[in-house]
């Protein structure tokens, strides 16, 4: 079969590609010209340049196509240009859905994301719980409700569209790195004097790829599935990779209101000097709340099952490691805890 790959040169589209590849797929991939793609190194795809603001490119892109895998999105806590982030993730999606039903695929796979479920209910959200746009946080949240607004009603409007909805992707092939991956780096090299309570659910990336081929083999269309594993809240994610590497963990807890003030702050000095700032004012607000979430459905229904954690956690250290994106003596700190 003949399968296309948006955002295959990034994290979770990386690990999407080359499980459709183990799994016999024929796989193309949709990049622009000036993407890094060293995360496809060894992979025998297909490459087609183009944008998905550039309704000529995806046509090309969907000749021939059976699946579509959309994994594509800007995710970023900051931006300069915040319309660029609605470009790709709300008007880039509904190119590419409109393009599919041209190309009559058989399925459409739209990659979502557990933020726009994981808000306050009084008790775990899961695919049922329906969220309005008032509730998400920042930019990225925000295009991501509105993208999936439009998967869903493509999918009512008869395209073949299933959603997988993975949490907090971590593990190898973390290149820009995401912000959950700067989080883990920053830890190994002692950037972290304290943490915030807060909670995510944590998933092993390899995992979240082999959920997205069970999403299109067994999901049902216009259905929401969620890939996770498990809810951890910082402070227990940081002593696992303490324990992982011998490096403390940090044992101050900071006041949301002074981590809010201090991104405030240093957002203003970036932006004097005009760099992206370390701490974003967005993802010191999305930290207010836990983002626990039950994602049994897809164990039921898709016959999901995920791995620890910790071991995801264990093979991204290695990871960032091997790649260089720690100083040299935390390197060997790592490697001779390992």
């Amino acid at each position: 079969m003949k399968t296309l790959v948006t955002g295959a040169t990034g994290f979770v589209g990386s690990h999407v590609a080359g499980r459709l590849l183990s799994a016999g797929h024929s796989v193309r991939i949709l990049a622009r010209r000036e993407s890094d793609a060293r995360a496809l190194r060894g992979m025998d795809v297909e490459r087609v340049e183009g944008d998905l603001r550039d309704s000529a490119s995806l046509d090309r892109a969907l000749t021939g196509i059976a699946w579509v895998f959309h994994v594509a999105a800007d995710y970023r806590l900051w931006s300069r240009h915040p319309e660029e982030i609605y470009w790709s993730n709300v008007t880039g999606t509904r190119n590419l859905l409109e393009a599919a039903r041209r190309a009559n695929v058989e399925r459409f796979i739209y990659t979502g994301t557990v933020a726009t479920v994981a808000v306050d209910r009084p008790s775990l959200p899961n695919e049922s719980t329906n969220s309005t746009l008032d509730e998400m946080v920042g930019h990225y949240k925000r295009s991501k409700w509105l993208a999936e607004q439009e998967a869903l009603k493509a999918a009512q409007s008869g395209l073949p569209v299933v959603i997988a909805m993975p949490t907090t992707p971590v593990g190898p092939g973390d290149w820009k790195p995401t912000p959950t991956g700067k989080i883990i780096v920053d830890f190994l090299a002692g950037k972290m004097p304290g943490y915030v309570e807060t909670g995510l659910n944590f998933v092993a990336v390899e995992d979240v790829a082999a959920g997205h081929l069970l999403v299109a083999e067994k999901g049902r269309i216009g259905e929401r599935y969620l890939l996770g594993a498990e809810n951890l809240t910082l402070k227990q994610m940081l002593d696992t990779l303490a324990e992982i590497t011998g490096t403390p963990a940090p044992r101050l807890k900071i006041p949301h209101s002074v981590a809010l003030g201090y991104a405030y702050a240093e957002n203003t000095i970036s932006r004097i000097l005009g760099r992206e700032p370390q701490i974003p004012v967005e993802g010191v607000k999305i930290a207010r709340h836990n983002m626990f979430v039950d994602c049994s459905k897809a164990t039921r229904e898709l016959g999901f099952a995920a791995g620890p954690a910790s071991a995801a956690l264990d093979r991204a250290v290695s990871w960032y490691e091997t790649n260089g994106y720690l100083p040299r003596g935390v390197r060997r700190a790592v490697a001779a805890a390992a």
